[in-house]
Formats: structure tokens, sequence, C-alpha cells
């Protein structure tokens, strides 16, 4: 089922929903709605304080918990009469921050609030949490309904995809598992040329920052490619929702063929790019991911512990299974593990060892990749890249 959004931003050209819940009745707005954006400048802050004001004006108490307007004058006058739950002033390192005050609108306990940037990082000793999101989860929880924001670039498992495209750090990222919470996702969507016609006449970021953000994260070639990104995502989402309905109404021949994904992870650099990697192809399949982590007792592989855990929370944080398996023989175990668990495809990062250690020890991919060949099960043999240093994306 598609939902219009209204049009009052002229910069906003379409927008897509997916909606949750029983299809043949009225969708009704939703406890967790996210406005999600190719980029800063299209429309999101506005979409949500419009939205916020319709239900306003229906009847619906809501309140404003936090709200980025970054000087932005059309978007300031779309807060029109909501209330605003006030900031928490922060002092860290000099200077003094505006945060969510989380305890207080608790405390007000509105119908709906209205929580900008869901990527957002918070100012140390502002609160309990961390991150925006984990606050808006703790919104939730109390019962209160949440609108927010957040750009594509943020969703877990893109923000490498994007780093490579733009050469621009992702610092910020959302959980991806918090995104599929969300009972709607709408998307705002505005053409490149649109985007770097508002930079130029200042209306995204100020004219100081203007010539730097044309010339790098603004670029058309990055403006397109986002903008693709965002609508592929939301595309994957919207079937996600039309396979569910067809599950619902007895369409079973359609899952006798679940694909199910597999990646095995060492701690080698350039391993999170593969599970990046690995959980975007599961995602594109509709498919299970499970992590897999041979350790062995021999001393044939070696990986730090605190890389490990650090994958661990990337994987959870990419809704996938996490699996240990202490084995001497990583190959064999990794493609057992494929077998037992009916998976159809395997993902592994290439091999650093040199020509001269693979003719000595072997090869641990291509012993996988004879093993699964002989089971029927599909190997990916992915490039190892390094994360992208550099400056981060707004």
């Amino acid at each position: 089922m598609l939902e219009a959004a209204p049009g009052t931003d002229d910069d906003r050209q379409t927008q897509t929903t997916r909606l949750a819940g029983d299809e043949t009745a009225v969708a009704p707005a939703g406890r967790f709605r996210i406005y999600l954006g190719s980029a800063a400048g299209v429309g999101k802050t506005c979409a949500m304080l419009d939205e916020g004001y319709r239900r306003h004006r229906r009847g619906t108490d809501v309140v404003i918990g936090i709200v980025n307007t970054h000087g932005r004058e059309h978007t300031a006058a779309q807060i029109r009469d909501l209330e605003i739950v006030p900031c928490k002033v922060v002092e860290h390192r000099g200077a003094e921050f505006e945060e969510m005050d989380v305890d207080a609108v608790l405390r007000r306990a509105p119908e709906v609030a209205l929580v900008d940037e869901l990527a957002h990082t918070n100012v140390p000793g502002s609160g309990k949490n961390a991150k925006r999101w984990q606050d808006v989860i703790d919104l939730l929880d109390a019962g209160i309904s949440v609108i927010t924001t957040v750009n594509i670039q943020h969703v877990e498992s893109l923000a490498d995809a994007v780093e490579r495209m733009t050469h621009t750090k992702v610092q910020e990222r959302v959980p991806d598992w918090v995104v599929r919470k969300a009972n709607q996702v709408e998307l705002i969507d505005s053409s490149p040329e649109q985007l770097r016609r508002r930079m130029l006449h200042g209306n995204i970021y100020p004219k100081g920052k203007v010539a730097v953000a044309l010339a790098n994260f603004f670029k058309r070639e990055n403006l397109i490619a986002l903008r693709e990104l965002a609508l592929r995502f939301m595309a994957d989402e919207t079937e996600e929702e039309m396979m569910e309905f067809l599950r619902r109404h007895g369409a079973v021949d359609l899952w006798e063929t679940t694909e199910r994904i597999l990646v095995g992870v060492t701690g080698a650099a350039g391993t999170d790019v593969i599970l990046h990697r690995a959980a975007r192809i599961a995602a594109r399949s509709k498919a299970e991911l499970h992590v897999v982590h041979i350790s062995s007792t021999d001393g044939t592989v070696t990986s730090d512990s605190r890389v490990i855990g650090k994958l661990r929370t990337l994987a959870n944080d990419l809704g996938a299974s996490w699996h240990e398996i202490d084995s001497p023989d990583p190959a064999g175990a990794l493609v057992n593990f494929a077998v037992e668990h009916q998976i159809t495809q395997i993902v592994l990062g290439s091999s650093r060892r040199s020509r001269f250690e693979e003719l000595v020890k072997g090869s641990v991919v291509n012993k996988i990749m004879r093993a699964a060949a002989a089971s029927g099960v599909d190997v990916h043999v992915i490039a190892r890249r390094e994360s992208v240093d550099g400056p981060q994306a707004n």
C-alpha cells in the first residue's frame, strides 16, 4: 500500500511509503515513522514537521523532542505552533551543545514526539545513551510514538558502500534492525540538480562551506549514486511487505528456495567490509545472514579478540546471527556448517597469503571452494578493502 505525503516542500518530488499491517484495512499512522533521504537538504525535517503539524491539527498530542533547522528559515517556519520540549544544554570541551532532554519528553508523555536526525551521536554527559536512536527506542518503549529522519548513508549495511562512492567517512550509523523496526519508512526524494541548486543558494550549508561541499560529497555523480541507493533500499523494503502479504495468503511455493547466506570472518584487515557486502547480498535476496568465525586450537587460525568483538557487534547491528566454531580444519568446519544449516551461498574475503605461503600451507579459500562445490553451495570471493578514512559525511 502506498501513501502520498503532502507536497509542502517544493523540492520534494517523490514519496514512497512502506506500511506494515493488514492491507485489507486503512493503514494507521504507525507508532514509528522514518523519513529517509538520499542526502542533507532533500526536505526530511520539513516533512517530519509537516506530518507532526497535521496530526496536531487533528487533535493528536504532538511535541518536538528536538529539531535541527541548521539556520534554514523555511525549515524553522514549519515548526509553527508545535510545542517544543526544551533541550538540555551540555558543556563539552569548552563549548555548549543542545541535546534532546529524553527524561523531560518521558515526563511530558505526549502521544507523538518529533525527533530529528536519528543517527546523531549525543554529546558525552548529556544522558544515559550514546546515540539518538537509543533515545528513540526508549521513547517507543514508553509508549510514545516517534517520527524521525535519517539519510541513507547512515544505515549500517550501506555505510561502507557510501564511503567508497563518496570517499567520505561515515561516522554516525544506525543499526539496520532499528530501521526495520519502523512501521513506516517514507522516502523524501529530490533530484541531484535540485540539491546542487539549493546548496548553491545557501539553503543547505552556510555559504562558506558551499564550494567545498559541491566539489566533494555533493558532486553530481555522488548524488546520483546516493539517490539510486535510497530508491533501491525502498524498493527492497516495499518488496518485503509484498512477499509477507503473499506468505499470509498461502503462496507457500515461493518459500521453497529461500536463500541463506554465510559469511566467514577473521581478524584480518578489511573483514568489516566483507561483512557489509554480505549483508547487502542477503538483503537483496531476502535471505538469512549467518556470520561464522572459526578459531583453532592448533594455532593455524588466530584473531585479535577485540577485533572479533567488534565484528560480532557489527553482525548484531546488521541483523545477522553470529556463530563461533573451534576446529583445526577451518575449511571443513565452514562447509559442514553450511550443509547443516542449508546455506545456499558462502561469502569469503580474498586470501592475503603469499603464493609461497599458499604452496606450503595450502589455500583455505581454495579448499572451501572445492568442498562447497561438491556440496552444491555457491561461493563469492570478495576483494578485501580497508575502511575509508576521511571527513565525516553530514
